[in-house]
């Protein structure tokens, strides 16, 4: 009975705010993560479990064992299923084969990467080498200096160059996977309808909902800005969470480079471009602080200045030192940026409304992230930012 109750302690994780909330997951313990490392033999003996992630979506935690550190990483079977899994490590794989310092997926004795337990599906990874700065940083914090800026920028150009020949299809229909198929066609509608009914959970959240009609109000003048640029975007397997929280940096130094790369959970085929603008949208603009001045009684004096762009223009410096872009890409990634959160907005919305069943998050997803990202793009710092994207284009 003890046991029982133990596997139900739970960690503080981060918010969707910027704040600590009692996590949606239990904690892993000692027992289990034991129990789990039986079937990964390069793993070693367990010794101690020594940290617990902090981040929403899943339980992870470091062991120290008697040959190594390992990461080991617990889902729901709702949200990532053994080939789910698979998905994104054969592409971790495949950058490891090139070159790229990413974390290494440990294998069981029957050469899976991934194994099934009750409702729980779990991998473990190698502790790569590194240091891990932005630990403790929420979603959308901003990188604490331009050198990291454009060193995150050097980093996923050589993960575009990397993944070039990576071959693999699209990931199956999934909750929280960052896809883009929706924004990338000639006519979005009918993809988001396509979208929304092969999650059922998003389907039936949007019943109460002017779906639509918010869509082409809110996202599709954008759409508009971006049709006449969709050749440029060519598929290619992408990261799809580039924040500085899920790098590892060679010191501790504002001059820090980047060691190793983290956190292949959102991975999936889309294009350089999208990733680009997501790792825009994760680290230059911080949309926690608009939140906070909408929820407050005086955002009326105005929302703070929330976007940054020194370190926009160190990232973008550092991705185009590796692998330059045509003055259509810089329009292009221009017209992409408002866009680039929806579709993985919308994959939020299904793990909140059908699977954690929280309505304020749900709430959240859809009125915030969904609709209330692009919004701030006709701000005037949102008009600014994109703006100075786009001037790129007059010196390519």
């Amino acid at each position: 009975m003890e046991a029982a109750s133990h596997h139900l302690t739970r960690v503080l994780s981060h918010g969707m705010n910027a704040d600590a909330v009692i996590s949606d997951w239990p904690a892993l313990t000692s027992a289990e993560v034991t129990r789990v490392l039986q079937h990964y033999p390069q793993a070693g003996i367990p010794k101690r479990l020594v940290w617990h992630s902090p981040r929403p979506f899943s339980a992870g935690c470091v062991m120290t064992t008697s040959t190594m550190e390992v990461f080991v990483k617990r889902h729901h079977i709702s949200v990532r299923d053994v080939d789910g899994l698979s998905e994104e490590h054969g592409f971790i794989n495949h950058l490891r084969s090139r070159g790229i310092a990413v974390s290494e997926v440990l294998t069981t004795t029957d050469g899976a990467t991934a194994i099934t337990d009750d409702h729980w599906t779990y991998e473990v990874h190698s502790v790569a080498s590194g240091i891990d700065l932005y630990r403790d940083a929420v979603s959308w914090t901003p990188f604490t200096s331009r050198v990291h800026a454009h060193e995150a920028g050097k980093a996923l150009a050589r993960l575009h160059l990397a993944a070039e020949d990576y071959a693999a299809p699209a990931r199956k229909a999934q909750t929280l996977v960052s896809s883009f198929t929706i924004f990338s066609q000639q006519d979005p509608m009918p993809a988001l309808q396509r979208y929304v009914e092969q999650r059922p959970a998003i389907g039936d959240y949007l019943k109460q909902r002017n779906w639509r009609d918010e869509t082409a109000t809110m996202l599709l003048p954008f759409h508009d800005k971006l049709r006449p640029y969709l050749d440029e975007l060519t598929p290619l397997w992408t990261h799809n969470d580039w924040h500085a929280s899920n790098l590892l940096w060679t010191d501790r130094s504002a001059a820090a480079g980047v060691e190793t790369i983290l956190d292949f959970g959102l991975s999936d085929r889309t294009c350089a471009l999208h990733d680009l603008a997501t790792a825009i949208e994760r680290n230059i603009i911080e949309w926690l602080a608009i939140q906070d001045a909408q929820n407050t009684q005086d955002a009326q004096a105005g929302k703070p200045n929330v976007a940054h762009p020194d370190l926009l223009d160190a990232l973008l410096d550092g991705y185009h030192l590796i692998r330059p872009l045509t003055s259509r890409q810089w329009k292009a990634l221009a017209a992409l940026l408002p866009l680039v959160h929806a579709e993985f907005a919308l994959a939020e919305l299904a793990y909140f409304h059908g699977i954690t069943r929280s309505e304020k998050n749900a709430s959240l997803a859809y009125d915030t992230y969904y609709l209330g990202h692009a919004a701030w793009f006709n701000s005037e710092e949102g008009q600014r930012l994109l703006e100075q994207i786009g001037q790129r284009a007059n010196h390519s």
